[in-house]
């Protein structure tokens, strides 16, 4: 996973801002909440919310397809 600042998912456009596409789990810390969820193209986000607001820290990569059952 890599940290991001930006405002958008850099793998399909869904806004930071806008609401998790899927909510994973949510922890409580010292200062406020964790969020891990999924954006709408499936990479995993862990989100912080504090004082300072929530925003995305750290993010992976969408997801890859599902190969299906192996071919016989």
């Amino acid at each position: 996973m890599s940290s991001t600042t930006g405002a958008l998912c850099p793998h399909c456009g869904w806004p930071d801002g806008a609401e998790p596409y899927q909510v994973v789990s949510r922890h409580p810390t010292a200062t406020g909440h964790t969020l891990w969820s999924r954006c709408a193209c499936g990479s995993l986000q862990m989100r912080v919310a504090d004082e300072r607001g929530t925003r995305v820290v750290s993010r992976g990569g969408p997801a890859a397809a599902h190969p299906g059952p192996p071919v016989r």
